[in-house]
């Protein structure tokens, strides 16, 4: 199942919605800094999980004209499946590996004053990620728990990879990061 997939359920285990709804909420939480879905996705991701028996889809009266919006709920399949990829999630560390390190790999292929460039370009990218993290702390207010946790995480991350940077470049501009 895919990281697209996974999180379409875990809205669908805090209770059933719409399509929109689902996009309205991955807005809201900034779901897409760490999942890969797009609001164009959605449709077919809840078409997909209703073909394999994961969610149900239920079309809600509309008070105004055409049809109701489908309502999507997990299915009892659809339970367990979440609930075992949501555990599995919380006993992995943090393991793909970051762009960052491929570059890392090639830096003796690399100009000295290009990497440096690079890192400072780095530098600015992960600040502009911390304050839109913030940003969007500040805007949403109250969070439950489990989303407090996930901005609290994102942050303390950025936090470190922004240090170890800082730390790297001033390696490498005093010429301390030679072998």
């Amino acid at each position: 199942m895919t990281n697209a997939e996974l999180a379409v359920l875990s809205l669908l285990a805090e209770h059933p919605r719409h399509g929109y709804e689902i996009e309205q909420t991955i807005e809201e939480r900034n779901m897409r800094s760490w999942t890969e879905i797009g609001f164009s996705s959605i449709y077919a991701i809840l078409r997909r999980l209703e073909k394999n028996g994961l969610v149900d889809g239920c079309r809600m009266v509309s008070p105004g004209r055409g049809p109701g919006r489908k309502v999507f709920s997990l299915t009892p399949s659809g339970r367990d499946a979440w609930e075992k990829a949501m555990l599995e999630a919380l006993a992995e560390p943090l393991g793909s590996p970051p762009p960052l390190m491929l570059g890392l790999s090639s830096l003796p292929g690399l100009p000295r004053s290009a990497v440096i460039l690079a890192l400072q370009d780095c530098q600015i990218r992960l600040e502009k990620q911390a304050a839109h993290l913030r940003q969007r702390m500040d805007e949403i207010g109250f969070l439950p728990e489990n989303i407090a946790a996930m901005f609290d995480l994102g942050l303390k991350l950025n936090q470190a990879e922004l240090e170890w940077v800082a730390g790297f470049l001033n390696r490498l501009e005093t010429g301390n990061g030679d072998d």
